[in-house]
């Protein structure tokens, strides 16, 4: 889209955009993701916790939702006598990538035997996960990270995931790839899939692109890497739940609680005119 006409057009989106994006979330508390993730587990579903914070939050005040959480989820165990299939999501840049708030996360998670994976960040802040990442490595032994298919860079990232014994999680990606021109991020993510496959300790797709979705799964499985398919609650997930059921494919849904934002941008708009229809319907029938 032209940024001429974004730049005029962007006083018109936000308010409705704003309104939108509260299909995206559970709520914007906790209590409100977790009763996502505990009907989702109930259907035999797992999920992801995801905190999306707002403007004005300081590190301290994320890393206390993200212990909360953690809390939450164990208070869940007890309750069910098993364990509740949840994992924790953070997001670096939201606690200001400190190594000491995240080492009390780390030290929760490692007690409650959670999983804390790393959001997708832009490009910038990729190394200084990865630092953060391998810092906590002596107090935690089940991360995560987030590889977009759409940057050059991310399959080098991927033997350096695979190298650390991360679980990954692959995305097309929302950021532009600061290496060059921009690469096709559907093939791009079958490459970053292929790096990973029978090499990984686990892989998330997390894609609603049924076809590519499709064929990631199918090259995980054939070189016996563990996967699964992910999906973000909002979007629309019938078909690839049904299609998950027939094959045997395990589906974890990434729910966030919080700040509402939307997963597209109004740029993307010129290029992909659904996204006009989702305003339109996630306006009018969102949650």
């Amino acid at each position: 889209m032209n940024a001429a006409v974004e730049k005029v057009l962007r006083p018109l989106w936000q308010p409705v955009a704003a309104r939108a994006a509260r299909a995206y979330i559970a709520g914007p508390e906790l209590s409100d993701g977790v009763r996502v993730c505990r009907e989702l587990w109930q259907r035999g579903l797992a999920s992801t916790l995801g905190f999306w914070d707002g403007a004005g939050e300081s590190p301290r005040q994320v890393i206390d939702v993200y212990l909360a959480s953690l809390a939450a989820m164990a208070s869940l165990d007890v309750a069910a006598d098993q364990s509740f299939d949840c994992y924790r999501s953070v997001k670096p840049d939201a606690f200001g990538f400190d190594a000491a708030l995240l080492g009390e996360v780390v030290l929760r998670a490692h007690a409650t035997g959670r999983r804390v994976h790393f959001d997708s960040l832009g490009p910038e802040g990729v190394e200084r996960t990865f630092a953060l990442i391998a810092g906590a490595a002596a107090r935690h032994d089940d991360f995560g990270c987030t590889l977009p298919g759409g940057w050059r860079r991310s399959v080098a990232d991927a033997d350096r995931a695979v190298e650390m014994g991360l679980s990954v999680r692959v995305v097309k990606g929302q950021w532009p790839d600061l290496e060059g021109p921009p690469i096709d991020p559907r093939a791009g993510f079958l490459g970053v899939v292929d790096r990973l496959a029978g090499r990984a300790r686990h892989v998330g797709v997390a894609t609603h692109d049924l076809e590519l979705g499709r064929e990631a799964l199918r090259r995980l499985r054939e070189r016996g890497t563990p996967c699964s398919h992910e999906l973000l609650t909002g979007l629309p997930s019938r078909q690839a739940l049904a299609e998950a059921r027939t094959l045997g494919t395990p589906v974890r849904f990434y729910v966030a609680y919080g700040n509402a934002w939307l997963p597209y941008a109004l740029s993307q708009a010129a290029h992909k005119p659904r996204i006009l229809w989702w305003i339109v319907r996630d306006t009018l029938l969102r949650k």
